[in-house]
C-alpha cells in the first residue's frame, strides 16, 4: 500500500493566498506596479495579474497615479480602495455620546459628539442609532459600506453573556446585553469593550503609548478606571475586570482616597468647612472650577490639587509594583490637568517605587476611546473586506464614488 499523502492545495485556496498576498503588498507599498508587487512577494507576474484582476473586480484596489520620481516605463500602478469598508466607533460615556467613522486606512471621515448628561441607557442607544445615520451621510458613502461597529462602555463586559457589570455611570446599563441591543439598532455587527480598555488601545495605536509594550492608561474623571497593555496586548483579566482600580484599596480606605470627581468635590467641601484657606470657590465645588482656581493661585484649590496628586499616586503604586509598567498615561477630565498634576505625581512615585514608571498625559484627549474603538474595528474590517470580496464584484463602492 502506498504511503498516505497530504492532498494538494486546491486552486481556490491558492487563489485566496495569492490575492491576500497581493492585497497586503498594495496596502503596504501603494502606489505600486505589477512588477514591483511580483518582486516584493515572490509571485510571478502572470499570477499577480490574475490576482489583481480579481481584486479590481471586487473593488478592493484601483489604478493609481504614481507620484514617485524616476521613469515608470509605462507601468500601471495600483492602490487600495480605502472606502471599500467603513468602521464606526462609539464612546458611550456618562456625559457624552461620541461617534466617529474611519475608512480602511484609519482616516477619520466624520466625528460628532452629543452631550447627554444623566441620560438613561435606552436614550443613549437611540441616539447612537441616529448618530450612525448622520455620520454615514457626512462621509457621502453608501450605508452598506459600514463593516461593523465597536462601542466603549463604562463597565465590565461579562463573558459569555455580553452583559455589562459594574456599570453605575449610565442608568439602566447594568446587566444589559448592550452589544445585542446595539446590533439591533445599528444593523451591523457590534463589538463592545470597556471604555478605558479602548483608550489604552488608542494610546498604543496612535498616542503617547506608541512603541511601549507595558503601560497603563489611568482614567480619572466621573469615575476611575485603568486599561492595561502588557507585552503589547490589551490585558483584560480572567473576568474581563482587569483595571478596576477603584476596588484596589477597598472600603473606607478607597473612599478616603477616591481621586474621581465626587471624591475631589467632597474633599474640597471638607477643607472649606475648616475655613483655614482663602478661596473664591463655593459649593458644589466642581472639579473643573477647582483646577481653574488652582491655576490662579487659590489656596484651597491648590491644597485640593496637591491631595489629588497624592491620591492618583496612591493608585499607581500597586500597579507599578505588580505589573512593572514603563509608562502611566493619565486621561479623563481630571487626568488631563497635567500642568498641575504631573510634577507632584512623578515626585511621589520616585519616593515610593523602586522603579518608578514614566507618567504622561494622554495625547489623544477625549478621542482616546474612539481611537481605540476604530483601531479594533479596523483590524476586523481589513480581514472582512477580503473574506467578503465575492459580494463586492462589480466595484460597487468605486461606482458610487464615480457616479
Amino acid at each position: 500500500m502506498s504511503p498516505a499523502r497530504r492532498p494538494p492545495a486546491t486552486p481556490p485556496l491558492l487563489r485566496d493566498i495569492n490575492e491576500r498576498t497581493v492585497l497586503d503588498a498594495i496596502r503596504a507599498g501603494a502606489p505600486i506596479s505589477r512588477a514591483e508587487i511580483s518582486r516584493r512577494v515572490g509571485i510571478s507576474k502572470p499570477t499577480v495579474s490574475v490576482a489583481l484582476e480579481s481584486l479590481l473586480d471586487a473593488g478592493l484596489v484601483r489604478e493609481a497615479d504614481n507620484d514617485a520620481d524616476g521613469p515608470t516605463y509605462g507601468a500601471t500602478f495600483f492602490e487600495p480602495v480605502h472606502e471599500a469598508a467603513l468602521v464606526l466607533g462609539l464612546d458611550l460615556g456618562a456625559r457624552f455620546l461620541r461617534g466617529a467613522i474611519c475608512d480602511l486606512r484609519g482616516h477619520v471621515r466624520a466625528r460628532q459628539d452629543i452631550e447627554m448628561p444623566g441620560a438613561g441607557v435606552h436614550a443613549v442607544l437611540a441616539a447612537a442609532a441616529g448618530l450612525r445615520h448622520r455620520l454615514i451621510a457626512a462621509c457621502e458613502l453608501p450605508a452598506d459600506a459600514l463593516d461593523g461597529a465597536v462601542a466603549g462602555v463604562p463597565g465590565v463586559i461579562e463573558a459569555p453573556s455580553g452583559r455589562v457589570g459594574l456599570a453605575g455611570n449610565i442608568p439602566g446599563l447594568e446587566r444589559l446585553p448592550v452589544g445585542a441591543e446595539l446590533e439591533r439598532r445599528l444593523g451591523v455587527p457590534v463589538s463592545v469593550e470597556n471604555d478605558v480598555n479602548l483608550a489604552a488601545v488608542g494610546e498604543h495605536w496612535r498616542g503617547v503609548g506608541q512603541g511601549v509594550d507595558n503601560f497603563v492608561f489611568l482614567s480619572i474623571g466621573t469615575g476611575l478606571g485603568a486599561g492595561l497593555v502588557l507585552g503589547g496586548e490589551l490585558h483584560r483579566g480572567h473576568h474581563g475586570a482587569a483595571g478596576e482600580v477603584d476596588f484596589a484599596l477597598g472600603g473606607d480606605l478607597e473612599r478616603e482616597n477616591d481621586p474621581a470627581a465626587d471624591g475631589v468635590t467632597a474633599f474640597a467641601a471638607r477643607l472649606a468647612e475648616g475655613g483655614g484657606l482663602r478661596t473664591s470657590l463655593s459649593a458644589p465645588f466642581d472639579a473643573r472650577a477647582i483646577f481653574s482656581a488652582a491655576r490662579a493661585g487659590d489656596e484651597l484649590a491648590r491644597a485640593v490639587v496637591e491631595e489629588e496628586a497624592r491620591r492618583i499616586a496612591q493608585h499607581v503604586v500597586p500597579i507599578a509594583a505588580v505589573a512593572d509598567v514603563a509608562l502611566v498615561v493619565l486621561g479623563g477630565g481630571i487626568g488631563a490637568n497635567g500642568d498641575l498634576l504631573l510634577a507632584p505625581i512623578r515626585a511621589l512615585l520616585a519616593e515610593r517605587c523602586p522603579y518608578p514608571p514614566r507618567v504622561e498625559v494622554s495625547s489623544l484627549g477625549d478621542a482616546a476611546v474612539l481611537t481605540g474603538a476604530l483601531g479594533i474595528g479596523l483590524r476586523a474590517a481589513l480581514d472582512n473586506v477580503f473574506a467578503n470580496r465575492a459580494r463586492g464584484r462589480g466595484r460597487p463602492v468605486v461606482a458610487a464614488l464615480d457616479g
